[in-house]
């Protein structure tokens, strides 16, 4: 079962790498059926044949993987949005099928759609906003009701595809919507109108009662500092905890103690097992029926069934509670099972329901933790019990968990056994059960003890969050040091005896000391990163980085610099920036400096307009809302701000002066040239003293190489471009890639300027279906009839731009979805 359930695995994660499944689920069951057949015509039984025995069971599951998701994603591509309906209004009837959560002025929540909409899929998730719903005049109106789960309503909808973004070193939004069967996205507008309630499923039933008792646990905290961290406890939902309370977590390591997972499920069972276990015993009449080990395994199940359903029942909750129901079993079932064993059959009844599984981080987490558990306690002649037992437990995990974490977040938290010893008791035995036993009746007597441990608790944590070293952070490290970091780790939960044990340590340190290789001098890479409708653009050198432009917010809680920019920067092992360029204010274009400038170390900042951010570059997007900060401004500084580290949560203390990029000479980096061609120095111009939001006030930056330039022209019309040709020399312009003037915008890139830049590629960073048309059809055709080949970030992602340092060499580009297709990308 061991060897069939790891091939089996292998052959999902095949299939999740291709991209596309066409055929595969025909080849898959073919090869699977040639392999049983090959198996019994040869009559493998023992000796010589045993190897090859083996070696038809690994192809017969790996195949057997292949074909069954394959086949399942098959089925879930067809429940696909109808490509007419796409950017459609029209009016939807249906359910609430999950727990609304709050975003800006609005919620957001799984919807499923009436069986009559032919095209629409079974699932949706949609946003209700306020401004949704704004009047004729303009006038925002109030915020929308929360609608409850399992109502019926009927909504003026505008649907599409499952789109996000895709960046070297980020989330796969369409593949998260994938593994959770939601096919359409899109947000509500008028009418909304509440139907009459038939009878909801009980599953939905089940959501209605969770949103009751959060309703419940808010109301009787209020104005708690953890009043999130309760809710995420007792029903699920994480949306009331703050991002600084998360950063925490991350810092720290402890964010698997308010996702309710496995942990939190077994002690559950534990607690609900070993209770009625123990009276079982005082009861001899029950006793003879049932031994009181079963009966403990099925209380066990009923009751981490309880709360799992009660915790919404969601994919990672449903993988826990699947781990559990198969160990449940095996103890009910009273059969000798090796424990690793049991975890084999779990792995395959979770990937037989969910062949998605494998792309989510928790779930190699997951079966990584509960692996080291059993190596560690399993198979020894004297176990350590006790706290030293759990300590000793708790330092394997968090050494053995090192390379996924890596991989897969670009860091690990050096402190996390640490943090763990002190947060899992408190988590895990006085706020999770004292959470839980209020739900009944939300009382002070119950929630208060819960509150000042939960207030000690985060005490604690902010104070180890706060140490510079409390978070290794580094590139995540290619496939083969991977590798050989995860058998380093599992060699050292081998007896000490194990031959080699002593170079499981230099290996796993071989793989943290990795670094990303960096351009050569003389040659210099560019990322035009899809952050949507905005742009960011990272540059480097041989020893530097630039970053132009920080993109947009997205709502209050998060923008590009969050989200995009700075998992990107991890990602390509960068931890400081020597400049970060604001072209000009618009808030597209400094909506994620916020976030890049708090979490990240600048050394200079330059602005197109830098009088306009003085209240933090992303005051107009998010100051409204309570978010941003104070960016100092010194316009008239003559020299680069000295570099300084900004806080990661504290505020704008540290950070350092903008001052305009009007005067900045050109400089030079590893022998790469950079310029701002745009504005001018001296007294404002006519571009320059236009309103904050003038675009023609914006930083225009060249960067070149022997392979030829780069120009970024942020969102300059056709006025500047004027200017910038009667100024500058003849072929001052011409580039090798030009990152398209204001999106692509018709307003800008004009035939003049096009025929002075005269392109190998041009770069449109724009928004999946973006209200403003960008890029227009007809600045596509002028700059292809130059010439130029045309990316855009919305369709590509990331567009990578690899400038040699040899001329002959040129300049090479790529595109994220190009490099790493998948089947589920724009499907």
């Amino acid at each position: 079962m061991r060897i069939f359930a790891s091939a089996f695995l292998i052959g999902v994660c095949v299939l999740q790498t291709r991209a596309s499944v066409t055929g595969w689920a025909a080849l898959g069951g073919l090869a699977c059926a040639a392999a049983i057949a090959l198996r019994i015509g040869l009559g493998l039984r023992g000796g010589p044949q045993r190897a090859w025995r083996l070696g038809l069971t690994l192809v017969i599951a790996a195949a057997a993987g292949v074909a069954w998701s394959a086949w399942r994603a098959e089925l879930r591509l067809d429940d696909a949005l109808r490509g007419e309906l796409e950017g459609v209004d029209r009016v939807v009837q249906g359910r609430i099928a999950g727990l609304p959560q709050a975003i800006d002025q609005g919620w957001r929540f799984e919807f499923e759609p009436d069986a009559g909409h032919d095209g629409v899929p079974r699932r949706v998730l949609l946003s209700w906003r306020a401004a949704a719903a704004a009047g004729e005049d303009g006038a925002t109106v109030e915020s929308p009701p929360m609608p409850q789960p399992g109502e019926r309503w009927a909504f003026g909808v505008r649907l599409r595809r499952p789109h996000g973004f895709v960046n070297p070193g980020g989330f796969d939004y369409e593949a998260w919507l994938l593994e959770r069967g939601i096919r359409a996205t899109g947000y509500v507008r008028a009418p909304a109108t509440r139907l009459e309630d038939d009878a909801a499923t009980p599953m939905q039933q089940v959501h209605r009662l969770r949103a009751a008792l959060r309703a419940r646990l808010l109301a009787a905290l209020p104005g708690s500092a953890h009043g999130g961290l309760m809710v995420a406890l007792a029903v699920g939902d994480q949306s009331a905890i703050p991002a600084a309370d998360w950063e925490v977590f991350r810092r720290t390591g402890v964010g698997h103690l308010v996702s309710i997972s496995g942990l939190h499920i077994a002690l559950v069972a534990l607690f609900c097992g070993g209770a009625v276990a123990m009276l079982w015993r005082r009861l001899p009449a029950l006793a003879l029926r049932l031994p009181a080990q079963k009966a403990g395994a099925l209380s066990a199940l009923v009751g981490a069934s309880l709360y799992a359903l009660l915790a919404g029942l969601g994919i990672p909750v449903l993988r826990a509670w699947l781990m559990l129901a198969v160990a449940a079993w095996v103890l009910f079932s009273g059969r000798a099972v090796a424990p690793s064993r049991a975890l084999a059959i779990a792995l395959l009844v979770v990937l037989l329901i969910d062949p998605w599984a494998v792309l989510a981080v928790g779930f190699w987490l997951s079966f990584g933790a509960v692996a080291v558990i059993l190596a560690c306690v399993g198979g020894r002649v004297r176990a350590q019990s006790g706290w030293r037992g759990a300590l000793r437990v708790q330092l394997a995990i968090s050494v053995a968990l090192i390379p996924l974490l890596v991989a897969q977040f670009q860091s690990f938290p050096l402190l996390s056994p640490l943090a763990n010893l002190i947060a899992i008791p408190v988590v895990n035995f006085v706020l999770t059960p004292l959470v839980l036993l209020a739900l009944p009746w939300p009382s002070p007597v119950l929630l208060a003890p819960a509150e000042a441990a939960a207030g000690l608790m985060m005490q604690a944590l902010r104070w180890l969050a706060s140490w510079e070293l409390a978070l290794w952070e580094q590139a995540p490290p290619p496939p083969g040091l991977l590798a050989g970091g995860l058998v380093a780790v599992a060699v050292l939960l081998l007896p000490r005896a194990t031959p080699g044990r002593l170079a499981a340590p230099v290996v796993l340190g071989g793989m943290l000391a990795w670094q990303p290789a960096r351009p050569p001098v003389g040659g210099f890479e560019a990322q035009v990163l899809d952050v949507g409708q905005g742009l960011a653009v990272h540059v480097r050198t041989r020893h530097h980085d630039l970053l132009f432009d920080a993109g947009p917010p997205y709502g209050s809680e998060a923008d590009a610099g969050s989200r995009v920019i700075l998992p990107y920067l991890r990602a390509a092992g960068v931890r400081g920036l020597d400049r970060l360029v604001l072209s000009h204010s618009d808030v597209d274009h400094v909506g994620g400096a916020d976030s890049l400038l708090a979490a990240m170390a600048v050394g200079e900042v330059l602005a197109g307009q830098p009088e306009a951010l003085g209240d933090g570059p992303n005051a107009r997007g998010r100051r409204a809302q309570g978010q941003g900060g104070d960016l100092l401004v010194d316009a008239r500084a003559d020299e680069p701000a000295a570099g300084v580290r900004a806080g990661r949560t504290d505020g704008w203390a540290d950070a350092p002066r903008a001052r305009s990029c009007a005067g900045v000479a050109p400089w030079i980096w590893d022998c790469v040239r950079f310029e701002f061609l745009h504005p001018l120095p001296g007294p404002p111009s006519a571009a320059q003293a236009a309103p904050a939001h003038d675009n023609d006030a914006s930083c225009v930056l060249r960067v070149s190489a022997p392979a030829g330039a780069l120009l970024l022209t942020a969102d300059i019309g056709v006025d500047v471009e004027s200017a910038l040709r009667a100024r500058l020399p003849e072929g001052a312009l011409r580039s090798a890639v030009v990152v398209s003037p204001h999106h692509g915008s018709r307003s800008s890139s004009g035939p003049a300027f096009v025929d002075a830049t005269l392109p190998e590629h041009v770069v449109h960073s724009v928004g999946h279906r973006n209200n403003f048309g960008h890029p227009h059809p007809q600045v596509w055709a002028r700059w292809a009839a130059a010439g130029a080949r045309n990316w855009r970030t919305d369709a590509q992602g990331a567009i990578g731009l690899v400038f040699a340092a040899d001329a002959d060499a040129g300049v090479s580009v790529s595109a994220a979805r190009e490099r790493a297709p998948r089947y589920w990308h724009g499907r």
